[in-house]
């Protein structure tokens, strides 16, 4: 009875039933074992729940992005089709005038490529870089299919003399390698001499350049007008009461409903010269009939049908901050002597940011991949770097251009979205 009573004989008990120092379950396993065999079991568990969406993003998002952007960069429809030829440019440095080799090469290469229906995309690829030798090429391989006989370089120029130009045979050259940089080139308005330095193409030719900065400016823009008109109105729905905030909510959120092109038909009705908002300023008298506005078809009706369709992805982000924003702060500074611009300026509008933040980069980032409105509304200055994009991918079919352009755009939103996580700090962002 004494030795229980003990509290060493105690403890030398516990020591005992723990001889190797370590927690053990019901069951006699290691604590820390069957820890981590339950964490483990957890994470599988977890993995195989979101494993059909994250396969759905892999298949649908990932890999055709992935597959894109790799056409920016790689493009074989010539060094696929032409192997003779780019032996020879492999073999002979650049600068070497073309020899009976390089001719008979190329003859060779033309005969079978028409031979094998892909001539249209030798021609294409190398169309991409001279603008007018698809045809040259076509043409060519329907005369070869017949049969060319040597000397190969007199064949070739009286079927076309447009074989002799030393700007083809820089081009083809170029190709003859299907990894190339000359498609990022051209989305900065840049080329290849004949000597393979890189030089500013024509000034007529300039027009990438000039759609980048007009599709960022453009979107600034737009981002600023919607924080001017989004941030009275989130305010406003933050400080009604519920029920009338609701309502006011519904026509926040209407346009959602709403399908995009109907919206965007509708400014078409409202902007044009002879349309509503015209008509209605001619009868109040402010313009003559003859003194219509031009509010369509330019960057006004680009900014101002974007504006209406992002402004809500400004207001809720705006409001969601907003409304758990304590008002008692405003007015213990109002109590304090402090102006109503001081409180708001010092007090509420330092507690909005996280929103601004949020409602800015979603507007910014939409507004710069936006594609419909411009292209219905914004006329020849008012189309932005998106629509360049869809017109390579359906009409050009240049879609090594298009992924160079898509590349680019998407690197200059992530230096931007980097440069505001080192100014502001993602971290302070809030969607809700």
């Amino acid at each position: 009875m004494a030795n229980a009573l003990d509290p060493h004989a105690a403890i030398a008990t516990t020591a005992t039933g723990l001889a190797d120092g370590r927690l053990r379950t019901a069951d006699g396993k290691p604590l820390a074992r069957a820890l981590a065999r339950s964490q483990s079991r957890a994470r599988r568990r977890a993995f195989l729940l979101v494993l059909p969406l994250l396969a759905f993003i892999l298949i649908t998002f990932v890999v055709p992005i992935g597959q894109m952007l790799q056409r920016s960069f790689y493009n074989d429809g010539f060094s696929a089709h032409m192997p003779a030829l780019g032996q020879w440019f492999d073999e002979n440095p650049r600068g070497t005038d073309p020899d009976e080799a390089a001719w008979t090469a190329l003859a060779t290469d033309l005969e079978a490529a028409a031979e094998a229906r892909t001539i249209g995309i030798v021609g294409t690829r190398i169309n991409y870089d001279v603008p007018g030798t698809r045809s040259l090429f076509t043409s060519t391989g329907r005369q070869v299919r017949r049969g060319i006989e040597p000397p190969y370089r007199e064949a070739l120029l009286e079927i076309d003399e447009g074989w002799a130009e030393p700007r083809l045979w820089s081009a083809m050259r170029n190709a003859s390698t299907p990894l190339t940089g000359n498609f990022y080139l051209a989305a900065v308005d840049r080329t290849r001499a004949d000597d393979g330095s890189v030089v500013q193409v024509e000034e007529r030719q300039r027009v990438y350049v000039m759609l980048f900065m007009r599709t960022f400016w453009l979107s600034l823009v737009i981002t600023v007008i919607t924080f001017a008109l989004g941030f009275p109105i989130a305010h406003l729905l933050a400080t009604l009461p519920m029920r009338k905030s609701n309502l006011l909510m519904i026509l926040v959120l209407l346009p959602f409903w709403t399908s995009l092109l109907v919206r965007t038909t509708s400014w078409m009705v409202l902007l044009q010269q002879q349309g509503v908002i015209n008509d209605i300023l001619v009868w109040l008298g402010v313009i003559g009939g003859g003194q219509r506005l031009q509010m369509i078809y330019n960057q006004t009706g680009t900014i101002i049908a974007m504006t209406h369709i992002l402004l809500p992805f400004m207001i809720l982000p705006l409001y969601s901050v907003m409304r758990t924003i304590n008002p008692s702060y405003v007015r213990a500074a109002r109590s304090l002597g402090a102006t109503s611009w001081t409180a708001f300026r010092r007090i509420y509008f330092p507690q909005t940011l996280p929103g601004l933040g949020a409602g800015a980069l979603l507007v910014f980032i939409l507004a710069v991949g936006y594609y419909i409105t411009p292209a219905l509304v914004g006329g020849s200055s008012g189309q932005l770097i998106s629509n360049m994009i869809a017109m390579h991918m359906t009409d050009t079919l240049n879609w090594s251009m298009a992924a160079a352009l898509a590349a680019l755009l998407l690197g200059a939103v992530l230096l931007l979205y980097w440069v505001y996580d080192r100014m502001v700090g993602i971290d302070n962002l809030k969607l809700g």
